[in-house]
């Protein structure tokens, strides 16, 4: 799903910014737990259903594997517009074209549905939607696709759900909820191939010279028992919509699973729209460095990403501090008007 940055070839990049790498130093294991300022601020944001989540999740798998110009995809693209379109004041639907690494060319969808597209004052909420159309880190069937609940259909059921609070409740600042094609379509050790749909977007905004406040990118949301912890390219560019975020979990009680640990930078979408479109965004990306990957789960890139690696205790998590955000910026804002 993402390029994993090796601490081989990308040591100095760790080391010079962040002084650690995924394989951390005894310096960069200690926990550095996020400043919880005095709370001046009264937040009652609406709450956050994971089961309407997991229906989303499901409802994408229901489409079969959602890989670079099959059938599922095209499906599942057809459901993010028309769900989009049920809750968002504005729809943007941007297709593109874009040549993978492999020579093939991809027919990619981006996807935005904009909340107040008139507000000055805008949060970018952003996940992939398509799957990954190898399973390059299984035993068997290494060659055929994957259901991809947790890779990409968990940050999207999030976001929908997102979304359909947004409409129920109502908000005042801006909104932009960004599901990003082609992000799956790449190869360890080949620069730039994965992220193609945001690549893409950050050259050809859907809107001339657009900008959010700071941005949120989910991946890989929603497995039993995870832990998200501080990644290297959002502490380099947006550190402090990082201490915004942890410290939110906190507040709410969350700081197991938001965790105080600064790991090494991951190129994922994150990084191009903080690099090229320069809007200070992080990364919410599952943690686990007992996996075989050494970062991810052990269902990551297998088909074992199924179903039965989604748990709505994470996505609840994950979905409420999103959603407090979102509404403690507003409260921010409004404070300072």
């Amino acid at each position: 799903m993402i390029l994993l940055l090796c601490i081989r070839r990308f040591a100095w990049l760790a080391l010079a910014i962040l002084g650690c790498g995924l394989s951390a130093c005894e310096r960069c294991n200690k926990p550095v737990t996020p400043p919880v300022q005095k709370d001046e601020i009264t937040v009652n944001p609406p709450p956050f259903n994971s089961d309407t989540a997991y229906h989303y999740i499901a409802a994408q798998l229901s489409f079969g594997t959602r890989h670079m110009n099959s059938k599922g995809h095209e499906a599942c693209a057809r459901f993010l517009i028309r769900e989009a379109k049920r809750f968002a004041d504005t729809v943007y639907v941007q297709p593109f074209e874009v040549t993978a690494h492999d020579g093939v060319k991809l027919r990619g969808t981006n996807i935005i549905a904009s909340f107040n597209p008139q507000a000055a004052n805008r949060v970018l909420l952003c996940s992939h939607w398509d799957s990954r159309p190898w399973a390059d880190m299984d035993d068997s069937a290494s060659t055929s696709p994957i259901p991809a609940a947790n890779d990409g259909a968990s940050g999207v059921g999030v976001l929908l759900e997102i979304a359909r609070t947004l409409r129920a409740a109502g908000i005042s600042i801006g909104v932009d909820i960004f599901f990003i094609d082609a992000e799956d379509y790449g190869k360890s050790g080949v620069d730039d191939s994965y992220c193609l749909g945001s690549q893409y977007w950050v050259r050809n905004p859907h809107l001339p010279a657009y900008k959010a406040d700071f941005g949120i990118l989910l991946d890989m949301v929603g497995a039993p028992q995870a832990t998200f912890a501080r990644e290297g390219y959002s502490m380099m560019y947006a550190q402090w919509v990082v201490d915004k975020v942890w410290s939110n979990a906190a507040r709410l009680g969350y700081s197991h699973i938001f965790i105080p640990q600064t790991i090494g930078p991951i190129t994922d979408d994150h990084r191009y729209i903080n690099e090229i479109a320069h809007i200070p965004t992080i990364d919410i990306i599952q943690f686990d460095p007992k996996s075989p990957s050494g970062t991810f789960g052990s269902y990551w890139h297998t088909h074992d990403d199924n179903l039965n690696a989604i748990d709505k205790t994470t996505l609840q998590a994950v979905g409420k501090v999103v959603l407090y955000t979102l509404y403690r910026y507003e409260a921010e804002i409004t404070k300072l008007k």
